[in-house]
């Protein structure tokens, strides 16, 4: 039986979609649990070669869920290659620990699924973090 290649992931392809991205404005520290904030760059992706697709929305909820930010006011078309980004500063924490987006996107026929990512990183006194959040499908969209 093949092994996957290290690294590489399964194409699949997809006319639209709800993806589900965790977001984290902090994390916590050291014994007393203090906070470290970061900030976040939301990353999309078209990794279609030949397609276009649209971002019909990106809204940003908060920790219990409730939506804090719609990002767009009219859907982002991305053409085949092209990327878009939305970006949180890090003194925004209104989001707390356990925010998040939900992006839509849809296209006129399957295409390769985009790149849906979070980005978070934060830097003091010397010290920085980065990481990488990566986005889960929740709905196929017809």
């Amino acid at each position: 039986m093949d092994s996957p290649r290290c690294g590489a992931q399964e194409v699949g392809q997809s006319s639209g979609q709800t993806v589900y991205v965790p977001v984290y404005s902090h994390i916590f520290f050291g014994d007393r649990g203090a906070t470290f904030n970061l900030a976040t760059t939301l990353s999309i992706r078209n990794v279609d070669p030949v397609h276009t697709l649209s971002v019909t929305s990106a809204d940003y909820y908060d920790s219990s869920g409730r939506l804090l930010r719609k990002y767009l006011d009219k859907p982002v078309v991305l053409k085949p290659l092209a990327s878009n980004e939305i970006f949180i500063p890090e003194s925004d924490t209104s989001g707390g620990f356990g925010a998040s987006f939900l992006v839509r996107w849809k296209s006129e026929k399957p295409i390769a699924r985009p790149i849906i990512e979070c980005l978070m990183i934060g830097v003091r006194s010397g010290q920085g973090i980065s990481f990488v959040s990566p986005g889960r499908v929740v709905q196929e969209i017809p």
